[in-house]
């Protein structure tokens, strides 16, 4: 009987033995060769578990408009002194935002912890002063002018 149930045992075993293979290691992840398809759903698997959130700045109404005051000022100092450089006159009877005595004499502005100051001294450049009123930090920029 017992060599029934040995002889049973190994023909089950010799015939299971037929239907198997050897186990190939696929990657899931597609960075290191694994299916394309597995990318959004470890993306989102990751999402999902991130627990850290970017800090949100909220600013008022009057910040913004402030922020937005400096920056219109800004590209208008930058397009005149542009000007300026390439001796293009403005016309102010075709431009009405346009005002050819704006640099006549040195300028100053006030942003933030910024001072610019707008030296038109020199006849060959336009300089402009930058400078940091917390750590006194000074960069100066010497625009040429062409023509």
């Amino acid at each position: 009987m017992k060599n029934i149930v040995l002889a049973i045992a190994l023909s089950v075993s010799v015939v299971f033995s037929a239907f198997s293979s050897e186990l190939i290691y696929t990657p899931i992840n597609p960075s290191f060769g694994g299916n394309p398809l597995n990318g959004n759903f470890l993306l989102g698997k990751a999402q999902s578990q991130n627990t850290h959130k970017a800090p949100i700045n909220r600013k008022s109404y009057a910040e913004k408009f402030q922020e937005s005051l400096e920056r219109a000022y800004i590209n208008k100092m930058v397009r005149e002194i542009t000007d300026l450089s390439f001796n293009e006159a403005c016309d102010p009877s075709v431009d009405t935002s346009c005002d050819p005595s704006i640099f006549n004499e040195d300028s100053i502005f006030m942003s933030g912890d910024y001072e610019i100051q707008i030296i038109t001294s020199g006849s060959d450049s336009i300089t402009v002063q930058i400078t940091h009123i917390g750590t006194g930090e000074i960069t100066i920029i010497e625009v040429p002018r062409f023509g």
